[in-house]
């Protein structure tokens, strides 16, 4: 493990690249943005490729922020409707980066800074203080997100936050896996799994509308492995639910490598986003990558019946989620 200069940001600030190396897996982070910018794992030949979509440089990340490559995604992850959210009788008014709605903690989320960084065994921990009123969010909270690879070479994240005062907290990560490799073409041919009976459907701005809808019969079943195709951006509600510990939810296989990754986390949702959005003047088009986000679920702010975001003084958020790596003919 080492890490060595990647570049500097235009107000001089030098960000940092992470390097983490073990059973054959290798794994690059930045510390602009908690970036995770590649992950290396062999197929069933021994052959390594790049398996996630990433650029070689910091300008390609400054050039292209919106799709959030790779990125450490927080305050809250996903979207908060209206970019407003009551808690003990306040109503808290967010950036709104997302139409009306904010979306990833706003304009400067936790994507956008510098963070700290301290080597850990086999992994390292990037650490900051996001301000009291950081995107219209209250508390000042501490957080981190500790990158970690175990011995048989899965990537593991753990998050942790503490705040001074009531809150919300919703923090994920933002990679887009191709399994054959990124920059390989479209993803869609990719099967996937998801251990969800449900999900939460959403309106034309993909906002939940606060109702459950069983996947049984419709092209949101994937409880047995399928091809996924295009056109989804949705919270699926994880069978387990909310776990202290990680519990396998999902597994991403391409047929046309043999690679397979398994998730598992202790979220009670996962958003399914097969990159219809990429904007095709960049190195990446629509569909190249699929994004499989560990969360609690959209705007739970503002719905009672969502499992709770909120976090308070003298409290720990903890969240973790493990990307394991195989082959399979």
């Amino acid at each position: 493990m080492y890490d060595e200069l990647f570049g500097t940001l235009p107000d001089g600030t030098p960000v940092h690249r992470w390097t983490l190396e073990r059973s054959g897996v290798r794994v690059r982070v930045l510390t602009y943005g908690g970036i995770v910018q590649s992950v290396e794992v062999p197929d069933g030949a021994g052959r390594t490729a790049d398996v996630v979509l990433g650029f070689p440089d910091l300008a390609g990340y400054l050039a292209h922020p919106q799709p959030y490559f790779g990125a450490l995604v927080g305050r809250y992850a996903n979207r908060i409707a209206g970019g407003r959210f009551p808690l003990d009788g306040r109503t808290y008014h967010l950036a709104q980066n997302n139409g009306t709605n904010s979306l990833h903690g706003g304009e400067r989320g936790f994507d956008k800074p510098v963070w700290d960084a301290q080597a850990v065994e086999h992994g390292v921990r990037l650490s900051r203080a996001a301000p009291h009123g950081e995107e219209g969010f209250p508390g000042r909270l501490e957080v981190s997100a500790t990158y970690s690879l175990d011995e048989g070479g899965a990537l593991r994240i753990a998050y942790e936050a503490v705040t001074d005062a009531p809150t919300v907290v919703n923090l994920t990560n933002h990679t887009y896996w191709n399994l054959s490799g990124g920059g390989s073409g479209n993803a869609g041919g990719h099967e996937i799994r998801i251990a969800a009976s449900r999900l939460t459907p959403v309106d034309a701005d993909l906002i939940p509308t606060g109702e459950f809808l069983d996947v049984a019969g419709t092209r949101f079943d994937f409880r047995e492995a399928r091809k996924t195709g295009a056109g989804y951006d949705h919270n699926f509600v994880l069978d387990k639910g909310l776990t202290e510990a990680p519990v396998e939810v999902a597994e991403l296989h391409d047929p046309a490598s043999g690679r397979v990754l398994t998730v598992a986390t202790t979220e009670p949702g996962l958003q399914l986003y097969t990159a219809d959005h990429l904007d095709e003047s960049g190195p990446f088009a629509p569909g190249d990558g699929i994004a499989l986000e560990t969360q609690h679920f959209p705007d739970s702010p503002n719905r009672p019946g969502f499992p709770s975001t909120e976090l308070r003084p003298g409290g720990v958020y903890r969240s973790e989620t493990v990307y394991r790596f195989g082959v399979r003919d």
